[in-house]
């Protein structure tokens, strides 16, 4: 906690007083995207639908256009339902407690802890992959599961301060010490302010036995519903499927299960003049 106070990044949702909402808004669109991408989005989204109520009679096509290239264009429409739904159930403010968070649309256990420590200044355990990471060495694992698993929960809870507001720092801390030092290739164990109590490190760094996977990105079914998407969100009228398959610039065996998931997920819609992104 000491070394976040002193080392960690200026990020302006971290700024006290920040609303509850404008930090689940960056944990969406953190999952699975680095921060440097996030931050000039969350700032372009926060300054256009600061809250529920604006977000929730946004059109899903702007919404959607507004989400750009942070990938997953399915967690815009999921955070635009919660938004409906916090308006709705909950008068515009995102509830506090984890039963109520997890009911909404998008919120899995990880973005629950999360709102109930960053936001809400309450203890919770918070176990992205990066803290995962860090527990796993310190107690001279080379990497966590592949899933998470109970006991790593449980593990993690006992190292949690008891105070709300420690509690939030300490899961903040640890999060980042994951995300600047503890790094999954090339950790700079070196400037790890607890490098003497990494079991990990006291072992010499040995690698995992079961080495992890890198998906490629390259020929998969995600990258052909991004070109898509692209040409979508481009698009200023409906465009016919023949011409949509070419300015995407794929191969009918890869435009169609992409065009067919697009449709299903309510990201792209059908019209008589052709496809265009959703209304409403």
């Amino acid at each position: 906690m000491s070394w976040y106070n002193t080392s960690a990044r200026q990020l302006p949702w971290r700024d006290p007083g920040t609303d509850p909402w404008a930090i689940l808004v960056c944990e969406v669109m953190s999952q699975q995207t680095p921060i440097a991408r996030v931050l000039p989005a969350w700032e372009e989204w926060m300054a256009r639908w600061p809250d529920p109520t604006a977000l929730a009679e946004a059109s899903p096509a702007h919404v959607i256009i507004a989400w750009g290239t942070l990938g997953y264009p399915r967690r815009a429409l999921r955070l635009q339902e919660c938004a409906g739904v916090v308006v709705e159930k909950w008068d515009g403010t995102l509830p506090r407690s984890r039963e109520d968070l997890l009911s909404l649309p998008g919120i899995g256990p990880y973005t629950a802890d999360a709102i109930i420590a960053f936001a809400y200044r309450e203890r919770t355990t918070v176990l992205d992959v990066n803290v995962r990471r860090v527990l796993a060495r310190i107690y001279g694992e080379a990497a966590p599961p592949t899933s998470l698993k109970a006991w790593e929960v449980e593990r993690a809870s006992h190292l949690v301060p008891d105070d709300g507001e420690a509690a939030s720092q300490w899961n903040a801390a640890i999060m980042e010490l994951g995300a600047l030092i503890c790094t999954a290739r090339n950790p700079r164990c070196e400037q790890c302010p607890i490098a003497p109590h990494c079991a990990w490190l006291k072992l010499g760094k040995p690698e995992a036995a079961t080495p992890r996977k890198v998906q490629a990105f390259e020929g998969t079914h995600r990258q052909a519903r991004g070109k898509v998407m692209r040409v979508l969100r481009t698009a200023h009228a409906p465009i016919g499927v023949e011409e949509l398959r070419e300015r995407s610039g794929l191969p009918e065996v890869r435009f169609e299960p992409a065009l067919t998931t697009l449709l299903a997920d309510g990201l792209a819609a059908a019209t008589p003049g052709g496809i265009q992104l959703p209304i409403e």
